[in-house]
């Protein structure tokens, strides 16, 4: 069973479905890869600018809260700092005092600096008291001392930097607010420390990257379970085809074996009803002939001539069959001929008119085309024989843009159900035409009326145009 070995070898449909499956998954994987990514930074750009948003309002609402403190406290030396001269040191002292009193919070006080960057006021910090702090830089190299006197002088305003932390010595951010009393030359001011705004925003941002990572994670668990699924699918799918392709094999190979098995006994009836029966009296003949000869009869030669007569209708016999079998004039004539000679014999043999159109390809058709057009037609020739009580069959064939065409039609009892054959040797014959069309990824149409005036059937069978050869390449016989 050679033959079944061979329809049973290409058992690599796993690797195939592996690579249709990565086809399908990768651009899977690479799409949720792109979501992932875009979430995850629209995510972090969208929740930046909120937080960046939060910190800006906080700041802003301590910012208002520095120039209300400020205020307060112009309000509270007012009445002493109004009326007094720029050389009055008394009211200098007076209101050096009442700023220095005024605190608030664990780590709230007001500083004074003249604008020759000399400390007059440092409740809190009181080591920078009657020290010169031009050029003090904070620990990042920011600048202190100048910036605020110069912010003074120009009337008020905000400034940054880093600064010790009255209450525990830690460096943290300050925002101070100074305002300039020109006829002192003072900038008297005051800060704020916004590191709990910049923890708060830290902590937004941290929740933030946890969020995003959970989200991020989802996404991949979601992306994992839908290429389970896929995977899954696909093995079901790969088992189920499998086993459908089994199923489809074994009904296959019974086929091709119930096939081999009506060829070999139509071959059998074949040599059993005519060459069997002709070579026994080519026998009989001879046997005659020798008793004839043997009594002196003058009849052995006809006798003879007999049994050379019968032997020649066995050789026209073997002949037939082999042409059957495999007709030589495909071959050397080509397809066109070939279906002539066919017609030309199913006339003979049944007596049905027929008519044949054909056109002349030029050996354009391959191997393969003409070997399974040929067997097509000998197929419906063989089906209106036995089964459409016809009494006319006209045959087409054709090439066109598309590749080439056979036509066979005719005008007899047409099929019950043309595109469901039923189990009859009509429908292993339309079964069998259908497969060989397949082979040539071709199409198979099957037209049939069992009344009216388009009674019949009409077959056509369509190879493409991959089987037409180019015209540049000529064979020495036409098609």
């Amino acid at each position: 069973m050679a033959w079944f070995q061979k329809l049973r070898a290409p058992q690599q449909g796993l690797r195939y479905g592996q690579q249709v499956f990565l086809l399908a998954t990768i651009p899977l994987i690479l799409a949720v890869a792109v979501i992932a990514v875009l979430v995850t930074f629209q995510s972090r750009q969208l929740a930046e600018r909120e937080i960046n948003a939060l910190e800006d309002r906080m700041i802003e609402a301590k910012r208002e809260e520095l120039k209300n403190y400020l205020f307060i406290a112009r309000t509270a030396v007012g009445h002493i700092y109004g009326p007094a001269l720029p050389s009055d040191e008394v009211a200098k002292q007076e209101v050096r005092q009442i700023l220095s009193s005024l605190l608030y919070g664990q780590d709230g006080y007001f500083f004074v600096f003249d604008y020759d960057g000399n400390n007059l006021v440092a409740p809190r910090q009181t080591y920078l008291i009657d020290k010169n702090w031009l050029g003090l830089e904070d620990l990042n190299g920011t600048p202190i001392t100048d910036p605020l006197i110069d912010i003074a002088r120009t009337g008020g305003g905000y400034h940054e930097f880093d600064w010790p932390k009255p209450s525990t010595g830690e460096t943290a951010r300050m925002v101070a607010y100074v305002a300039g009393y020109q006829d002192w030359q003072w900038a008297v001011g005051t800060g704020i420390f916004i590191d709990d705004v910049i923890e708060t925003a830290a902590a937004a941002r941290a929740d933030v990257e946890d969020r995003i990572r959970s989200t991020f994670f989802s996404i991949i668990g979601i992306a994992i379970a839908a290429l389970i699924l896929v995977f899954a699918s696909g093995m079901f799918v790969t088992i189920r085809e499998r086993q459908l392709a089994d199923a489809k094999l074994k009904e296959l190979a019974q086929r091709i074996i119930d096939t081999q098995e009506e060829e070999r006994g139509r071959v059998a009836r074949e040599l059993h009803d005519s060459i069997s029966q002709i070579l026994v009296g080519v026998r009989y003949a001879l046997e005659l002939a020798k008793r004839r000869v043997l009594n002196g009869d003058d009849r052995a030669k006809d006798s003879i001539d007999s049994g050379i007569d019968s032997l020649g209708g066995a050789i026209q016999e073997v002949r037939r069959i082999s042409r059957d079998l495999r007709p030589g004039v495909l071959d050397d004539l080509g397809l066109g001929p070939a279906l002539q000679s066919l017609m030309a014999d199913f006339t003979d043999r049944t007596g049905i008119e027929t008519s044949i159109n054909t056109v002349v390809f030029r050996n354009r058709l391959d191997k393969e085309s003409k070997i399974a057009l040929y067997r097509i037609a000998q197929e419906a020739l063989t089906n209106i024989e036995r089964h459409a009580d016809a009494t006319e069959v006209t045959l087409d064939l054709k090439g066109h843009k598309n590749g080439a065409t056979l036509r066979i039609k005719d005008n007899g009892v047409g099929l019950k159900h043309p595109s469901r054959p039923t189990e009859t040797s009509s429908g292993l014959g339309l079964r069998n035409m259908q497969e060989r069309v397949e082979q040539l990824d071709g199409s198979l149409r099957i037209l049939s009326a069992r009344s009216g005036k388009t009674r019949g059937t009409v077959i056509e069978a369509t190879v493409p145009l991959t089987h037409v050869l180019p015209p540049e390449k000529k064979a020495k016989l036409s098609a």
